[in-house]
């Protein structure tokens, strides 16, 4: 998948496609699986109870990708659409077919490995949150072409890593592959930037700062996804810049940017901050 303008694939305008961006975001953030969803994030180091939901969770063997659930019929969880009554394994999102489970008042689960694969934590779904009730829309700049910038993409040697840290264990290093660095020239500052696998065929997870952060976009910063061209370009469409996940829910623990991807200036492009229903900040 090659870097496109905006529009190049539906032959729509930058502008009509970014207002269909937008409404896709909507649609995600909205979903039953949406960020505003996620009511618990709980690890699972030995038999224990998780918060809100019926059954005794346990690690699986080493090896063994995902958790175990205990719980009689009466208690309504399902695996894979089969009622448990004793013991069943949920797999991780790590296995080649991840688990889905559900509960008796509605809500659903799904297994998270950590980054080596050595430990599960249940995450637990609701539609009707707090969160997703309170839910309003999410704050936007309007459209601007100028925010659309072609760089150069320089690609590393191979097994180049980069220190990734996140906003609930900033003293945990979670070195991620470094494919390449992103350098453009805006404003007579040279920048050079870096991202990583986002785990989506070539695309790239940018997760950054600029001057509006914590002004008048959320605190923790952005994201955007970009794809490197074949050319040796890569194109940054700030417009699609998002918010993170933590941003709708304080149980996911984000990314964030690392000091080279904290930008001087001011992206006034892309989402800003979750709003309720009156139009104040959700969180």
């Amino acid at each position: 998948m090659s870097s496109a303008s905006p529009g190049h694939e539906t032959g729509a305008s930058p502008s009509v496609e970014s207002t269909r961006f937008h409404a896709l975001r909507r649609a995600r953030v909205t979903s039953p699986t949406g960020p505003l969803a996620l009511v618990n994030t709980q690890w699972v180091d030995g038999e224990q109870p998780i918060w809100g939901v019926a059954g005794v969770w346990a690690p699986t063997p080493a090896g063994v990708s995902g958790l175990t659930v205990t719980a009689r019929a009466a208690d309504g969880v399902t695996v894979d659409d089969v009622l448990v009554d004793g013991t069943a394994l949920v797999a991780g999102d790590d296995a080649m077919t991840p688990g889905r489970v559900s509960f008796a008042d509605g809500a659903t689960g799904t297994v998270i490995a950590n980054d080596d694969g050595s430990s599960y934590a249940l995450r637990v779904w609701d539609s009707r949150s707090d969160a997703a009730t309170a839910f309003g829309s999410i704050d936007a700049y309007p459209y601007d072409p100028s925010w659309v910038v072609t760089a150069e993409f320089v690609t590393t040697e191979p097994g180049t890593e980069i220190d990734i840290r996140h906003q609930k264990d900033l003293d945990l290093s979670r070195p991620k592959p470094l494919p390449g660095l992103i350098r453009f020239r805006r404003d007579d500052v040279d920048y050079e930037l870096a991202a990583f696998p986002s785990g989506d065929r070539d695309r790239l997870q940018l997760v950054f700062a600029d001057g509006t952060t914590g002004d008048t976009t959320y605190s923790v910063g952005r994201f955007l996804f970009p794809t490197p061209s074949p050319d040796g370009t890569i194109l940054l469409d700030f417009n699609r810049a998002v918010l993170p996940p933590c941003a709708f829910s304080y149980q996911f623990n984000c990314p964030i940017p690392p000091a080279q991807n904290r930008l001087r200036v001011r992206v006034e492009a892309g989402e800003k901050n979750v709003l309720d229903r009156s139009g104040a900040l959700l969180h």
